[in-house]
C-alpha cells in the first residue's frame, strides 16, 4: 500500500487497496486512513455498482436524497450529471452534504464515470483546523450555541441541472445543530456551520450572527486548510462528511470542460446527531 498525501492539511491518494474487497479487513484499514487524513483518493477502480454499495454499507446505513431521485435499479446511488453544454455543476458552493439532517451524511462515496478533459475538480477543507486556528473571541461566542441549518427547498437540487430528476418531495427542511460538534470516534472538535444551508446562530440577534458567520465562512475557505482532487475515470473519493466542507469547481468554458458531459455516481451513509 502506498500513500501519497495531497496537501499539508488533509487528504491522501492512496495505491494499492482493491475497492472490490468489501471484507471487514479491508474495511477496516481504509476508515483508519480516512479518520486520519479525512478524504482518500483511489484511481483505477473498475468497481461495479454493486460493489460500490457493498463497500459503502460497511460504514453505515445508506441514505437517500430527500430530493433527488436515485438510479432506478439501484436507489441508493445518486447519479449526478452535468450535461454538455451546462455550465454549472451539482453541489458548486462550500457546504457539508445535507446538514439541515436531525443526522446529516456520515460519510460520501463518489465514483467517476465519465468526466470531462478539464474542469470540476473537487475542493475539500478541513473544518478540525479551521476551529483550531480560530480566534479565541470567535470561540467564546460560538461554543455552545446551535445554529439553524436550512435545506433550501427542492428547487435549488434540480432546476438548474436539466439530468437531475426530483424525487416529488418540495417540503423544505431545517434543524439545529452545534456551531462546534465533536467528532465521535476521534473526539477532535469541528467547525460545524456551512455557507450553503446554515442561516442563523440561536441565542444571537440577527446582526451579530451575520457578522459572525460571515466571518467563519471567510475562515473555512482559507487555501491552506483545502486540498485539490483532479478527476479521472474510474477514481473513487471517500470523504468524512462530519470533518470537512466540499465544493466542486464550475470551471467549465468554451473551449475546456464546456462542451463536454460530467457523471458520477455518489453514495451517502447516514450519521448521526451532531454533539
Amino acid at each position: 500500500m502506498e500513500i501519497e498525501l495531497i496537501s499539508g492539511a488533509l487528504g491522501a491518494e492512496v495505491k494499492g487497496i482493491d475497492l472490490k474487497d468489501s471484507s471487514i479487513e479491508n474495511w477496516n484499514v481504509i476508515n483508519d486512513l480516512l479518520l486520519e487524513h479525512k478524504v482518500l483518493f483511489f484511481r483505477n477502480q473498475n468497481i461495479t455498482s454493486e460493489e460500490q454499495l457493498n463497500l459503502a454499507r460497511k460504514f453505515g446505513p445508506l441514505e437517500r436524497h430527500i430530493y433527488v431521485k436515485g438510479r432506478e435499479k439501484y436507489p441508493e446511488i445518486l447519479r449526478i450529471i452535468k450535461e454538455p453544454d451546462e455550465k454549472q455543476q451539482w453541489g458548486e458552493t462550500w457546504h457539508t452534504d445535507v446538514s439541515y439532517n436531525p443526522k446529516p451524511t456520515k460519510v460520501i462515496m463518489l465514483r467517476s464515470i465519465k468526466i470531462p478533459p478539464v474542469g470540476g475538480d473537487t475542493m475539500f477543507s478541513n473544518m478540525e483546523l479551521a476551529y483550531e486556528t480560530l480566534d479565541d473571541e470567535i470561540k467564546n461566542k460560538i461554543d455552545d450555541k446551535k445554529a439553524i441549518h436550512s435545506s433550501l427547498g427542492a428547487a435549488a437540487f434540480v432546476d438548474a441541472y436539466k439530468a437531475m430528476e426530483g424525487n416529488g418531495n418540495l417540503k423544505e427542511y431545517s434543524n439545529s445543530h452545534p456551531v462546534v460538534r465533536t467528532h465521535p470516534e476521534t473526539g477532535k472538535k469541528i467547525l460545524y456551520v456551512n455557507s450553503m444551508y446554515t442561516k442563523k446562530i440561536l441565542d444571537l440577534d440577527e446582526d451579530e450572527s451575520d457578522h459572525i458567520l460571515n466571518h467563519i465562512f471567510k475562515h473555512q475557505e482559507r487555501l491552506d486548510f483545502t486540498c485539490r482532487f483532479k478527476w479521472t475515470e474510474n477514481a473513487v473519493a471517500i470523504w468524512d462528511n462530519r470533518s470537512t466542507l466540499h465544493q466542486g469547481l464550475t470551471d467549465f468554458f468554451p473551449g475546456r470542460g464546456l462542451g463536454h458531459e460530467r457523471v458520477m455516481d455518489r453514495i451517502a451513509i447516514e450519521g448521526d446527531n451532531p454533539q
